[in-house]
């Protein structure tokens, strides 16, 4: 399974941008996606998480401003960011727990490599 992350950059205090995270490669189904970030000398932290049947969670730091959804048709995950603010700068992680085949009866953990996110003040 590969998660592959794009949309990431540079954007300036208060400005908007759009995370997307495409699921690919042989498994059976996807349960829950999220998107973490990391900021530099912090650990990895959680900041949106949703189920398949598209139950939403969200860290406080960022609840109002972001919002997450998913196509699972499409294997895809997006985060939608407004308002961002220089604290909100961090390299951010697609995850999914992924069932690989029928058989199995515990998830997989996959992250992707991360796309960074610069919000200037």
């Amino acid at each position: 399974v590969q998660l592959q992350a794009s949309g990431g950059g540079l954007v300036e205090r208060g400005g908007s941008l759009q995370l997307s995270c495409a699921a690919s490669g042989t498994f059976f189904s996807i349960n829950n996606m999220g998107w973490y970030r990391q900021a530099p000398g912090k650990e990895r932290d959680l900041v949106a998480t949703i189920t398949r049947g598209k139950i939403t969670n969200y860290a406080d730091s960022v609840k109002g401003r972001f919002t997450i959804s998913r196509d699972n048709a499409k294997k895809t995950v997006l985060l939608q960011m407004n308002g961002l603010k220089p604290e909100d700068t961090a390299v951010y992680y697609c995850h999914a727990d992924v069932l690989n085949s029928r058989r199995d009866t515990t998830f997989t953990d996959y992250w992707g490599k991360g796309t960074l996110v610069t919000v200037s003040s």
